[in-house]
């Protein structure tokens, strides 16, 4: 079975590396849409190295191996990555016309991030994901949360959001064709809140909200220019190596997608971009009820919820540290969708005063019948660190994974 890839930008090149050291597939189709420096050896030149995780060899055997790219051949559009088969096209940008039927590819990961509207028709002049279909594709993953443009369209009853280790077996083979593979921060936060609903259940949540401290990303600028016609954000625009910048995540939107339970909980989501090339960090702050009959909620008890999960966890997609890290220490660790830093986990307990006669809805009688109309809840206010490799290791090898489980459906 070959593997379709639409794209080699950060996400496509690092699935590319994946694909290559799993060796799932027997060969893989990389649309790259476009013809790309002075011949394909450029773009082999560009497989083989990378500015964040070095070599490929190095990635695959470690530091005393060599090259593994051979047999790089113009004419044919092909080349031999550590014995896998890399066939190249350069043609198309439009799924429909990329041709999957005729190279046998009948799985297409999308990791351009130009697809995402599930709605839109496949035949559309600027391209739709759905044109993989006509292109002979049976399944698409969308290496990106979907976007919807018209707010009154609904999702299509064959696309699904999913997160592996959350609600990957939410997937139906025979319903869904379109899969999103959300965002790295999505998969980082999933894991970090769904251990914590687990345990104490959505009802004890008062409120929710988080920041990432996220790496640049290719949709930032390396100097500073002029943005384009109707851009209204006008700091991405700005220079990345010289800057913090406030940005937005739609990491809330999309964790209600994957834990249904969010919906009722609700959160505030933050980004903030740095100068750093992968390697980020979510805060989670959580407002708990305290319950007098349970045990307190109080560091050790959430760090003991962590370290149980991060045990218990077949695929290591939950890490669980005392370690003191900085965020390169994080980066490539396989797998890791969150590393929870378990020494800056932090809670204080306050009681609440909450006046019932400012409260809408309640009977005057039955405040009036009350000794005291004022009554106090104790809250713990819970932050937690999570560590996450926003390119590699919390978002292409989970992505890997989306796609085998995906492979071993299709007929």
């Amino acid at each position: 079975m070959k593997l379709g890839i639409n794209g080699m930008g950060r996400i496509g090149k690092l699935t590319v590396w994946h694909h290559v050291s799993r060796k799932h597939f027997d060969g893989l189709v990389v649309n790259i849409g476009r013809e790309v420096g002075t011949s394909i050896h450029d773009i082999a030149h560009y497989l083989e190295r990378d500015s964040t995780y070095g070599m490929l060899h190095s990635y695959l055997y470690g530091h005393r191996s060599g090259p593994v790219i051979r047999d790089v051949d113009e004419k044919t559009g092909t080349m031999l990555v550590d014995g896998i088969r890399i066939t190249l096209l350069r043609s198309h940008r439009n799924p429909l016309e990329i041709g999957w039927k005729d190279h046998d590819v009948k799985l297409v990961v999308d990791t351009t991030g130009r697809f995402l509207d599930p709605t839109i028709p496949p035949d559309h002049p600027k391209g739709s994901v759905r044109g993989h279909f006509l292109s002979g594709a049976d399944k698409v993953i969308v290496s990106a949360p979907f976007k919807i443009k018209d707010k009154g369209e609904k999702m299509p009853q064959d696309a699904i959001t999913t997160v592996m280790g959350i609600n990957h077996n939410s997937y139906d083979p025979k319903r869904h064709r379109i899969i999103s593979h959300a965002s790295c921060t999505t998969t980082c936060l999933a894991h970090m809140i769904k251990p914590i609903i687990n345990h104490f259940g959505s009802k004890k949540f008062l409120s929710a909200s988080m920041a990432t401290v996220h790496a640049a990303t290719g949709s930032q600028e390396v100097l500073d220019r002029l943005p384009e016609s109707g851009k209204e954000d006008l700091r991405k625009n700005r220079s990345i190596m010289n800057n913090i910048i406030l940005t937005t995540t739609g990491a809330a939107r999309a964790l209600a997608l994957v834990i249904p339970e969010m919906g009722n909980i609700g959160l505030i989501a933050e980004s903030v971009r740095i100068p750093t090339s992968t390697g980020s960090l979510i805060i989670l702050v959580l407002n708990l009820q305290e319950d007098v009959s349970d045990e307190p909620i109080r560091k050790d008890l959430i760090n003991g919820i962590y370290r149980q999960v991060a045990d218990l966890d077949p695929n290591g997609y939950l890490h669980y540290t005392d370690k003191q890290n900085v965020s390169c220490d994080i980066i490539g660790i396989p797998t890791a969708a969150a590393i929870i830093e378990g020494h800056e986990t932090h809670t204080r307990t306050a009681e609440v005063v909450i006046d019932l006669k400012t409260v809408p809805g309640l009977d005057r009688c039955v405040i009036d019948s009350l000794p005291d109309h004022r009554i106090r809840i104790p809250v713990t206010q819970v932050v937690i660190y999570g560590w996450y490799d926003n390119e590699m290791g919390s978002y292409a090898h989970l992505l890997g994974d989306r796609t085998v489980s995906i492979a071993e459906n299709i007929g």
